[in-house]
């Protein structure tokens, strides 16, 4: 660390901090966070190429990212990126959309537009509404959860053996969000591989692409042609529920005004984007997590078995301690004090969600997976005007699909290593091999 006034990461623990490879590396990650939030739980992480990106404060204390979270004014979503980018990535990002961001979406927008969009759908998803949907969720749970048990070839006192993420938690929330967002199934394949070269692109297992050969400014292009043939899509989706709406979110968008106007071609899409992303990949990453601590506890496994109103709690520390969506940036809009340092007016800011939610002081031996953990606010879903808009319905999804797995999974155990992600924005497990039986 350097100096006391205004601490800055050495390079090896900067590196640790935006290596894609580190969140693959979660309890080392977590050792390496723990020690910045003990020795200097806001400090600076500054490039070793000059310009290679902005200097940026990190921020891994609970209290300091939640009083950030909940400061809309002081610290805003633009104009610099709402998740860490190199300088490169943000010029070919203003010269394809003349944007810092690739997508124009709610992540993205401040007060005023940003409650105006809000409001465009968040009555559609709190729960009076999503019980409306309650059934179909059920029936694809099941369905998702039949096939996993007929790949794993288990049965009464025959164990089977399956990958959990490509059967289950990869596909089971893709067909939920496809499914409010009125996606044909066919086309669901064509949105998983969007999604994991969005989201995944860091990863070439996820991506699919070859992108271990790629520099990073192919990596950018690859990210930007799937977020082009996004936006293409739903494009179709949006014209066909302006000529035929029906009670789905996807006619909710396509024929929302604002200020008497309907939204702008780019914002329509980003809007569709990020639903259709966001509501995939995070949900798939707890689901996995869940599991994976299900099958390494056996003991916690038999309680929630038998006692079911203890889902709740294994959904919510789930949700924690995978944290899904490990960062977002913020830029400060005026000179301020934050955990001890003085902030100053431009300033770009990480809000580390992995270190927040595994501050042992707001948490209790938090690398612990603890479905009684009371109170557990922890910051997965970010707070504020901010917090994650489909949160009720990732709840759902999740509590209705271990419903579901608990009344037909009889026996669990890990199969082999679970294998995380690269990626230093939205992440998880990638594989989950899991051994059981079934009734």
């Amino acid at each position: 660390m350097a100096t006391k006034e205004r601490p800055v990461l050495d390079s090896a623990t900067a590196h640790a901090v935006l290596a894609p490879e580190s969140y693959a590396s979660w309890d080392s990650l977590l050792d390496t966070f723990d020690r910045v939030r003990a020795e200097a739980p806001l400090a600076i992480v500054q490039p070793d190429e000059p310009g290679y990106f902005e200097p940026f404060w990190l921020v891994t204390r609970y209290d300091d990212v939640m009083a950030m979270s909940k400061d809309n004014e002081t610290f805003l979503n633009n104009p610099k990126p709402v998740v860490f980018s190199t300088t490169e990535a943000i010029a070919f990002a203003q010269q394809a959309t003349g944007s810092n961001m690739l997508v124009d979406s709610l992540v993205v927008f401040d007060a005023p537009i940003h409650p105006k969009y809000r409001k465009l759908t968040q009555q559609w998803f709190m729960p009076r509404n999503l019980k409306t949907v309650e059934d179909e969720i059920r029936t694809l749970a099941h369905r998702v959860v039949d096939k996993f048990i007929e790949a794993g070839d288990a049965g009464a006192g025959k164990p089977g053996e399956a990958d959990f993420v490509p059967l289950v938690s990869a596909p089971y929330p893709l067909h939920v969000v496809m499914q409010i967002l009125g996606v044909p199934e066919e086309d669901e394949p064509r949105m998983l591989m969007l999604t994991q070269q969005l989201f995944g692109g860091q990863d070439a297992d996820l991506s699919g692409s070859g992108m271990e050969n790629m520099t990073p400014e192919q990596i950018t292009m690859l990210v930007a042609g799937a977020v082009k043939n996004f936006e293409e899509y739903f494009a179709g989706i949006a014209a066909d529920r302006r000529a035929n709406p029906t009670e789905d979110v996807a006619s909710v968008i396509a024929n929302a005004e604002v200020d008497g106007a309907p939204l702008p071609e780019r914002d329509m899409a980003g809007y569709y984007i990020i639903l259709a992303a966001a509501g995939h990949d995070t949900t798939s990453a707890s689901t996995a997590g869940a599991m994976m601590a299900l099958a390494q506890d056996p003991e916690q496994f038999a309680r929630v078995k038998a006692d079911r109103s203890l889902l709740p709690g294994i959904v919510e520390e789930a949700i924690r301690w995978s944290t899904p969506v490990q960062h977002f940036m913020r830029t400060a809009a005026r000179d301020t004090q934050l955990g001890g340092q003085t902030i100053r007016e431009g300033d770009w800011l990480m809000m580390s969600y992995v270190a927040a939610n595994h501050d042992p002081a707001q948490f209790d031996n938090p690398r612990k997976f603890d479905a009684a953990r009371s109170p557990n606010r922890h910051l997965a879903f970010g707070a504020g005007a901010h917090q994650c808009l489909g949160l009720h319905l990732a709840r759902l999804e999740m509590r209705i699909l271990f419903e579901a797995l608990l009344d037909r999974i009889e026996t669990l155990e890990l199969a082999g290593e679970p294998k995380r992600a690269n990626s230093t924005f939205v992440g998880g497990l990638k594989a989950l091999p899991l051994r059981f039986t079934a009734s």
